[in-house]
This record gives C-alpha cells, sequence and structure tokens, in this order.
C-alpha cells in the first residue's frame, strides 16, 4: 500500500492528494507530524536518494529552530534517521513510500509523480 505522509497545512500536499484522485491512485494518509515515516521506511528512502539532504525539509521552521543547517553534517545516517522518525515536520513532504514496489518520493512535481506513479 502507497502511504501518503501530509501536513494539513501544506499547498504541496493538498496538490498531490488531489492529484492522486484525479488519477484514481490508491493511498493510506497519515498525518507526518503524528505519525512520522518508520525508520525502515527512512532508511529505504534514504536508500533511494543516496542522500539525508533531499529527505529534510530544509525551508520548515522546526529545521531552522534546530539549528539542522549546521547540525546536519555532523550527523550519521542512522542519528538522522532517528531525528527524522521522531520529527514529522523535519521531513520534506509530501512523503510517499511504497516499499513493496519500490517506490519513494519527496515533495510534488507531477511530471516526476507521473512517470513514478503512472509510468
Amino acid at each position: 500500500m502507497l502511504h501518503f505522509y501530509a501536513y494539513k497545512g501544506c499547498d504541496s500536499c493538498r496538490k498531490a492528494r488531489k492529484w492522486m484522485q484525479e488519477n484514481a491512485i490508491e493511498f493510506e494518509e497519515l498525518a507526518i507530524r503524528d505519525t512520522p515515516p518508520s525508520l525502515q521506511e527512512l532508511a529505504f528512502a534514504l536508500q533511494s536518494q543516496g542522500s539525508l539532504k533531499p529527505l529534510f525539509n530544509s525551508s520548515g521552521m522546526d529545521y531552522r529552530s534546530m539549528g539542522m543547517k549546521d547540525k546536519l553534517p555532523t550527523l550519521s545516517d542512522d542519528e538522522a534517521l532517528e531525528l527524522l522518525s521522531t520529527h514529522g515536520n523535519l521531513i520534506k513532504r509530501p512523503f510517499i513510500i511504497d516499499q513493496d514496489k519500490g517506490i519513494h518520493l519527496t515533495g510534488f512535481k507531477e511530471a516526476v509523480w507521473s512517470d513514478t506513479l503512472l509510468g
């Protein structure tokens, strides 16, 4: 099942939800603040992305208030994934994942989502 992690106040999340509904893509929506992705999902996402930076919401208030710009380069992958798994607002959203199908995307770029989910 495709997990769609979103935040209710996020415009990109609303656009992504609407796009998936219009394209009849089945998904389970989870509130990213209340139910962040699991360590296993985040590790899969890291493997897919190849680096930690694309997983972080670098424009978010939590990112800035926690000083992540300076902290992130000093963290191990395990430390960073643990932080993401306990602070959902640090994760770039929307965040979708379906490990069984090898799918993971962050942020909403319609062309990329279309290639990945409808391709």
